[in-house]
Protein backbone atom coordinates (compact mmCIF):
# COMPACT_ATOMS: atom_id res chain seq x y z
CA UNK A 1 0.00 0.00 0.00
CA UNK A 2 1.54 3.15 -0.99
CA UNK A 3 2.10 5.73 2.04
CA UNK A 4 2.91 8.72 0.07
CA UNK A 5 1.43 11.51 0.18
CA UNK A 6 -0.11 13.00 -3.01
CA UNK A 7 2.00 16.12 -4.41
CA UNK A 8 -0.63 17.48 -7.15
CA UNK A 9 -4.41 18.21 -6.14
CA UNK A 10 -6.15 16.96 -9.81
CA UNK A 11 -9.20 19.86 -8.18
CA UNK A 12 -8.44 22.64 -11.13
CA UNK A 13 -8.01 19.61 -13.83
CA UNK A 14 -10.70 17.97 -12.38
CA UNK A 15 -13.08 21.54 -13.15
CA UNK A 16 -11.65 21.59 -16.21
CA UNK A 17 -12.28 18.63 -17.43
CA UNK A 18 -16.23 19.44 -16.17
CA UNK A 19 -16.21 22.53 -17.94
CA UNK A 20 -14.82 21.22 -21.03
CA UNK A 21 -17.97 18.42 -21.07
CA UNK A 22 -20.31 20.83 -20.39
CA UNK A 23 -19.46 23.16 -23.20
CA UNK A 24 -19.41 20.18 -25.66
CA UNK A 25 -23.07 19.23 -24.25
CA UNK A 26 -22.16 15.49 -22.78
CA UNK A 27 -23.23 14.07 -19.52
CA UNK A 28 -21.12 12.15 -17.31
CA UNK A 29 -22.70 9.10 -18.35
CA UNK A 30 -21.89 9.65 -22.00
CA UNK A 31 -18.24 10.47 -21.45
CA UNK A 32 -18.38 6.87 -18.66
CA UNK A 33 -19.97 4.87 -21.57
CA UNK A 34 -17.75 6.36 -24.53
CA UNK A 35 -14.24 6.03 -22.09
CA UNK A 36 -15.77 3.25 -20.26
CA UNK A 37 -15.88 4.26 -16.38
CA UNK A 38 -18.44 4.53 -14.36
CA UNK A 39 -20.12 8.08 -14.22
CA UNK A 40 -19.49 8.27 -10.70
CA UNK A 41 -15.66 8.13 -11.03
CA UNK A 42 -15.78 10.99 -13.23
CA UNK A 43 -17.87 13.15 -10.90
CA UNK A 44 -15.27 12.32 -8.26
CA UNK A 45 -12.97 13.49 -10.68
CA UNK A 46 -14.76 16.69 -11.52
CA UNK A 47 -15.79 17.51 -7.97
CA UNK A 48 -13.50 16.12 -6.00
CA UNK A 49 -9.75 16.14 -7.51
CA UNK A 50 -10.04 12.16 -7.64
CA UNK A 51 -6.62 11.23 -9.25
CA UNK A 52 -7.64 9.47 -12.22
CA UNK A 53 -5.30 6.66 -13.76
CA UNK A 54 -3.14 7.69 -16.79
CA UNK A 55 -5.21 5.70 -19.17
CA UNK A 56 -8.58 7.50 -17.74
CA UNK A 57 -6.41 10.67 -17.56
CA UNK A 58 -5.16 10.13 -21.56
CA UNK A 59 -8.78 9.40 -22.72
CA UNK A 60 -10.37 12.45 -20.76
CA UNK A 61 -8.09 14.89 -22.12
CA UNK A 62 -8.36 13.09 -25.97
CA UNK A 63 -12.14 13.01 -26.24
CA UNK A 64 -12.29 16.45 -24.68
CA UNK A 65 -9.40 18.22 -26.11
CA UNK A 66 -8.32 19.70 -22.77
CA UNK A 67 -4.32 20.49 -22.58
CA UNK A 68 -2.95 18.24 -19.67
CA UNK A 69 0.25 21.17 -20.17
CA UNK A 70 -1.75 23.85 -18.32
CA UNK A 71 -1.77 21.69 -15.57
CA UNK A 72 1.55 19.92 -15.37
CA UNK A 73 3.84 22.20 -16.91
CA UNK A 74 2.46 25.65 -16.14
CA UNK A 75 5.70 27.77 -16.59
CA UNK A 76 5.79 27.10 -19.89
CA UNK A 77 4.63 30.12 -22.05
CA UNK A 78 4.97 28.40 -25.13
CA UNK A 79 1.81 25.74 -24.57
CA UNK A 80 -1.34 26.40 -25.66
CA UNK A 81 -3.55 25.97 -22.91
CA UNK A 82 -6.70 24.01 -23.28
CA UNK A 83 -9.15 26.75 -24.37
CA UNK A 84 -6.78 27.65 -27.36
CA UNK A 85 -7.13 23.82 -28.33
CA UNK A 86 -10.58 24.09 -28.12
CA UNK A 87 -11.20 27.38 -30.05
CA UNK A 88 -9.07 25.55 -33.04
CA UNK A 89 -11.00 22.95 -32.70
CA UNK A 90 -14.59 24.63 -33.40
CA UNK A 91 -12.55 25.91 -36.21
CA UNK A 92 -11.40 22.67 -37.73
CA UNK A 93 -14.58 22.41 -39.49
CA UNK A 94 -14.88 26.68 -40.79
CA UNK A 95 -14.26 27.49 -44.34
CA UNK A 96 -12.04 30.09 -45.55
CA UNK A 97 -14.39 32.90 -45.56
CA UNK A 98 -15.29 32.25 -41.54
CA UNK A 99 -11.58 31.40 -40.82
CA UNK A 100 -11.01 34.89 -42.34
CA UNK A 101 -13.47 36.89 -40.60
CA UNK A 102 -11.76 34.94 -37.27
CA UNK A 103 -8.71 36.41 -38.20
CA UNK A 104 -10.07 39.86 -38.84
CA UNK A 105 -11.91 39.77 -35.51
CA UNK A 106 -8.53 38.70 -33.73
CA UNK A 107 -6.69 41.73 -35.15
CA UNK A 108 -9.54 43.84 -33.67
CA UNK A 109 -9.16 42.57 -30.68
CA UNK A 110 -5.26 43.17 -30.61
CA UNK A 111 -5.98 46.31 -32.05
CA UNK A 112 -8.24 47.96 -29.37
CA UNK A 113 -5.85 46.16 -26.56
CA UNK A 114 -2.92 48.25 -27.90
CA UNK A 115 -5.18 51.22 -28.13
CA UNK A 116 -6.52 51.00 -24.00
CA UNK A 117 -2.67 50.90 -23.27
CA UNK A 118 -1.75 54.44 -24.63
Amino acid sequence: MRKKEDKYDFRAFGLKIKEARMKQGLTREQVGAKIEIDPRYLTNIENKGQHPSIQVLYDLVSLLHVSVDEFFLPANNLVKSSRRIQVEKLMDDFTDKELMLMESLAHGIKESKSIKNE
